[in-house]
């Protein structure tokens, strides 16, 4: 052992005595009623116990949700007499009402509950609703988690078959109204971490129904071109006329061969955790040879480093059966792999909706 080895020997050693002390039964028992240590114990302890109701928490966001019970309480209290179309009796309305206060959504309010600003915020996101409803699908997969870590799949992977490349007309459909619908706050941060100024033409690949370019052009008065499958062409047809957006379509899967060229800038938003590393590095090298010199990349998604993208994405995408999250210096090596020059992550104001990167060629 070297004399730099020691001194880490001995915090290593000392730091282990202390997990194991708080490993141990009498000690929790002990700290509980110490007048020093018993405020740490609870809220050890209720940090614990949360983890372990985690699901019960998340089902009963659920019914809130599928009974759009904070929308509901936003301009008045809702009672327990609420759920009666639903057949749900009073008092079991009153249950799931206690439950959405005691996740911070609703309050109690005289006889009734009302809608907390948590609870008005998530009823007000666009397409969160419906991502949590769409949850049934991950709840069914993680019901054995350690088969998803051995590398299974199950319903999610049948229900996102677009990215495997293999979807019919209606799956593709079906998978870039949900993207779209919960796309505005991601927009919305990529669009403020990243300066437009200068693009003539920024093409977004993989990038659906358009709505990412359709806030985008609020910001640029560049040249727009959307390219992602044929399936989705008519819906992004139909977004871009309904908003007034001046954008060419370009139909095509970057599985099959080059990109258009004539764009000097490409977005990338929520497309590289999708797929594989070799899926990746064959996309940012076609960005590449579609890019002009002094062209730009941006890539934007949920990446690791923060506890959505080390908890929520990281599993979500492991369901999948495709892709990955990747943190942002992963990312960066992939982008600098497939032949860009500069390579920098831009922060974002709430990295657990996104994280960005961009690079030069």
């Amino acid at each position: 052992m070297t004399a730099v080895d020691a001194p880490l020997a001995r915090r290593g050693g000392w730091r282990a005595r202390v997990l194991r002390l708080a490993a141990s039964p009498r000690f929790q028992s002990r700290g509980a009623r110490s007048p020093l240590l018993r405020r740490r114990v609870r809220r050890d302890g209720e940090a614990i116990f949360d983890l372990v109701a985690g699901f019960v928490h998340s089902q009963a966001l659920l019914a809130l949700v599928e009974l759009d019970l904070p929308g509901a309480a936003i301009d008045a209290p809702v009672g327990a007499d609420h759920g009666a179309g639903a057949g749900i009796a009073p008092g079991r309305m009153a249950t799931l009402l206690d439950a959405g206060a005691a996740l911070g959504l609703l309050r109690r309010e005289g006889e009734g509950w009302r809608a907390t600003l948590r609870g008005a915020a998530l009823s007000g996101v666009p397409g969160l609703r419906d991502m949590i409803r769409h949850h049934r699908a991950l709840y069914a997969d993680l019901a054995d988690p350690l088969a998803i870590l051995r590398g299974g799949t199950g319903e999610l992977a049948r229900f996102w078959p677009y990215v495997h490349g293999e979807a019919p007309e209606a799956e593709a459909r079906r998978y870039s109204a949900l993207m779209a619908d919960s796309l505005g706050p991601v927009a919305e941060e990529v669009l403020d971490a990243v300066d437009l100024s200068g693009v003539r033409h920024l093409m977004d690949v993989g990038g659906g129904t358009g709505a990412f370019l359709c806030h985008a052009a609020r910001r640029t008065d560049a040249a727009l071109t959307l390219f992602d499958l044929p399936a989705v062409a008519p819906a992004a047809e139909a977004r871009f006329r309904a908003e007034g957006v001046a954008a060419r379509i370009a139909p095509g899967s970057f599985r099959d061969g080059p990109l258009p060229e004539g764009a000097d800038c490409i977005t990338l938003i929520r497309v590289l955790y999708d797929h594989d590393d070799a899926t990746v590095a064959e996309l940012l090298a076609r960005c590449r040879t579609a890019l002009p010199d002094g062209g730009r990349l941006i890539v934007a998604e949920p990446m690791r480093g923060s506890r959505a993208g080390d908890l929520y994405f990281a599993f979500y995408c492991m369901a999948m059966g495709t892709g990955r999250a990747r943190t942002p210096d992963e990312v960066a090596r992939l982008v600098a792999g497939a032949g860009f020059g500069t390579v920098r992550q831009r922060r974002t104001r709430r990295p657990f909706v996104t994280s960005v990167v961009e690079a030069h060629t």
